[in-house]
């Protein structure tokens, strides 16, 4: 899905959340389908504060794994400056 498109459904399901006082992760599977097939019951794992940390898997990003590669090349960097 291009990133135009998945804003927009985040944007309406984030809508819907607010206008029902929910969270997304407290929406229904049918609800979030509403807004697009393409979401699966996996979303659920992405709705969490830890599910959407671990998400982000790109230089800078802040997937524990990431963070960690990137604090040993700065101590590396550091040691042979």
């Amino acid at each position: 899905m291009a990133f135009r498109d998945a804003h927009e459904v985040v944007g309406l399901a984030v809508r819907l959340g607010l206008e029902s006082q929910r969270d997304l992760s407290e929406l229904s599977l049918s609800e979030l389908q509403h807004f697009s097939s393409l979401i699966t019951d996996d979303v659920f794992a992405y709705l969490t504060l830890e599910g959407s940390v671990a998400a982000r898997k790109h230089i800078g990003g802040t997937a524990p794994d990431t963070v960690k590669l990137a604090i040993h090349t700065a101590r590396q960097s550091l040691l042979h400056d």
